[in-house]
């Protein structure tokens, strides 16, 4: 998988362009990971419900055909796009999810964060009050007997730092993975964060965790070049 950082690049076209890869890649094209991050956008999701956005502003509303709710791009913010043929390495759709945040978590670990999954809400989120703590959470995906409904998201005490949101299409996945590192954060506060009205957003400076955009972006490419590896 060829690693490609394309630097500060406005969503429109990168959406448009990682569909054309996705649906119709050139023989000789190898799959590709694209590291970027974007101008302010905000995005929704094909479940995306319009009165999420609770006032956009001066900043673009995008529609797309990713999974999920609403979210907000911009600068200070690693966004990963893996376009792969999930079925060529023998990779299904929720292996490839856990694989993705898996590879948040351990970029965080990286720099002295633990990153959580939460039952119910996809992404990754850590303690407000100590986000260095390993402790598990009592919110934590847990086995459920067959039958049993999934609990319903608790964020008490957490704030969410990498959101996801993917597609696939004919084996092949496009979107991704955003991860915060140092952004205005202010216009989260202008949406209900992936649908959850009151969900606190963190990103990596915000937790007094000083690292550049560049140390985040390659770290969490290793982490997703060895992990989706087969």
């Amino acid at each position: 998988m060829e690693t490609r950082f394309l630097g500060r690049v406005n969503y429109a076209p990168t959406f448009q362009a990682m569909k054309d890869f996705a649906h119709q890649p050139a023989p000789d094209e190898r799959e590709q990971l694209w590291i970027c991050e974007h101008p302010p956008v905000f995005t929704l999701g094909l479940a995306g419900r319009p009165e999420h956005v609770l006032a956009p502003g001066d900043i673009p509303v995008v529609a797309t055909d990713r999974g999920g709710q609403v979210t907000y791009h911009g600068p200070g913010q690693v966004v990963a796009y893996p376009l792969i043929d999930l079925q060529r390495r023998g990779i299904f759709v929720k292996e490839y999810v856990y694989r993705l945040e898996e590879a948040a978590i351990r970029t965080l670990r990286a720099f002295g964060v633990t990153g959580h999954r939460v039952a119910g809400a996809p992404g990754i989120y850590v303690r407000l009050a100590d986000p260095f703590s390993h402790a598990l959470l009592p919110q934590r995906p847990q086995r459920r007997e067959p039958g049993q409904p999934a609990p319903a998201p608790d964020f008490t005490g957490l704030g969410k730092i990498a959101a996801l949101g993917i597609k696939v299409s004919r084996h092949r996945s496009y979107h991704g993975l955003a991860l915060n590192v140092a952004m205005d954060l202010q216009p989260f506060e202008r949406i209900n964060p992936c649908g959850y009205p009151g969900l606190r957003t963190v990103d990596l400076a915000s937790l007094g965790v000083a690292v550049s955009w560049d140390e985040v972006a390659h770290e969490l490419a290793g982490q997703l070049q060895r992990l989706l590896a087969v």
